[in-house]
């Protein structure tokens, strides 16, 4: 099938590329399995089809709050944990310690980015509730449509938003998809149960559950030259043995062709299907 759309079928299709039925593919089927994931990691992991930007909603519950919370002047600190190191000093085996805070959340690892959170809080003095400053701002000058100019609007509210940037700061977070953990750099004495926060992150695209991600060029072409490879590499064993009739594998040949094969997919991946990274000042 042509368009694959299962994991058996992108197998299929990559063996009739190399020669199947009619060339037997010396590739075991445990090794098979094992492309196919790292074909897919490749391209979830630098494919910018691969992931998907979303943002996902999060209920905070006790055990977070007591997990990244510090209880002051107590020998059991709660958030706290403590982590040994060995390390070679001049001979001499040293041990060091270190504490840190287990101020994190556990995230799905589909999730391989996050770019930021948005507050969750309603500490903003700025904007919320009956006696903050939009609120009376509003009152006092009957904001509603027809009773004022839009750019008057829109420069109050752009004032508004700058109160909101000045008086509040941005939540400071950590993450390592190796991890899974979401680390909240922020005062846990101002956390509720139950709160609420927002996570803009990238996420994994799932083949099953979107059947087209085997269907995908690159996914196709990358899979063939790495199954390819393998092929080659199972081969280079027999190298000189020759078959009857005088037949002789070449299994280094198909190495070879392999690897450059896949140094051109790479170059392609970096060139045109990769997002090219942020500019950084500083």
């Amino acid at each position: 099938m042509a368009q694959p759309s299962t994991r058996a079928e992108l197998i299929n299709y990559c063996k009739r590329q190399l020669g199947a039925p009619v060339l037997e593919i010396n590739i075991a089927d445990e090794q098979v399995e094992d492309l196919v994931d790292d074909a897919l990691q490749y391209f979830h992991e630098r494919h910018y089809d691969g992931v998907l930007q979303t943002f996902l909603k999060y209920k905070i519950t006790q055990g977070d709050i007591d997990r990244g919370r510090t209880r002051g002047g107590s020998n059991d600190p709660v958030g706290i944990v403590t982590t040994t190191a060995e390390s070679t000093i001049d001979g001499s085996s040293v041990t060091f310690s270190f504490e840190e805070n287990s101020n994190y959340l556990q995230i799905p690892p589909a999730v391989i980015g996050i770019n930021k959170i948005f507050r969750f809080d309603g500490s903003n003095t700025a904007t919320s509730n009956m006696f903050s400053v939009k609120y009376q701002l509003f009152l006092n000058d009957m904001y509603y449509f027809g009773s004022t100019e839009i750019l008057q609007y829109a420069m109050t509210k752009t004032y508004l938003e700058d109160l909101d940037f000045a008086l509040s700061t941005e939540k400071q977070i950590r993450f390592n998809q190796r991890q899974d953990r979401l680390y909240l750099d922020i005062d846990w004495e101002s956390v509720s149960v139950d709160d609420y926060i927002i996570l803009d992150c990238y996420r994994l695209i799932d083949p099953n559950d979107y059947s087209r991600v085997y269907n995908d060029f690159f996914v196709k072409k990358y899979l063939t030259a790495l199954m390819k490879k393998q092929w080659g590499q199972n081969l280079i064993k027999f190298q000189g043995v020759k078959l009857p009739g005088g037949v002789e594998l070449n299994g280094r040949q198909l190495y070879d062709d392999a690897e450059k094969e896949l140094d051109l997919i790479r170059e392609q991946m970096s060139n045109t299907y990769e997002l090219p990274p942020f500019d950084m000042i500083g």
